[in-house]
């Protein structure tokens, strides 16, 4: 009798883990495109689309969005390379793009084009494929 009551405990916490996992690669996927649509936004209110400036305080309150957005991002692909002993390189990815989204903003503040623009499209990439990797069958096992 002790030994079912055993066997059906460790099925259920083995069924809360699973569930645990797939909670947190839904706060991936979630932030991953949260991430994606704020790079949308920042693309259109950025100023040089624009003939006489973009919509500034826009593009602006959308990196705070961003350091947010991205951050989470990271805490939720650290929480899932841990709860499935899976790889880090989503993790450490995640983490680059987070403190990549500083470097831009203190570039796009001092109107440094130079290293804003390029930074933009290294963010992207870095979204862009967290974002795929995020919905790739691969992930889902």
């Amino acid at each position: 009798m002790t030994h079912s009551t055993q066997a059906a405990s460790t099925t259920d916490h083995g069924s809360r883990t699973a569930g645990g996992a797939a909670g947190i690669l839904r706060a991936v996927q979630v932030t991953a495109v949260l991430s994606l649509l704020n790079l949308v936004c920042q693309y259109v209110t950025a100023g040089q689309l624009f003939p006489r400036g973009g919509p500034v305080a826009i593009h602006a309150t959308g990196a705070v969005v961003m350091h947010v957005v991205t951050g989470l991002l990271t805490v939720a692909a650290v929480l899932y390379a841990r709860a499935l002993r899976g790889p880090w390189w989503p993790a450490v990815l995640a983490a680059v793009v987070f403190v990549l989204s500083f470097v831009q903003a203190y570039y796009g503040e001092h109107t440094n084009l130079a290293v804003h623009v390029p930074g933009a499209m290294v963010l992207t990439v870095g979204i862009v494929w967290l974002t795929a990797w995020s919905f790739t069958r691969a992930v889902r096992r």
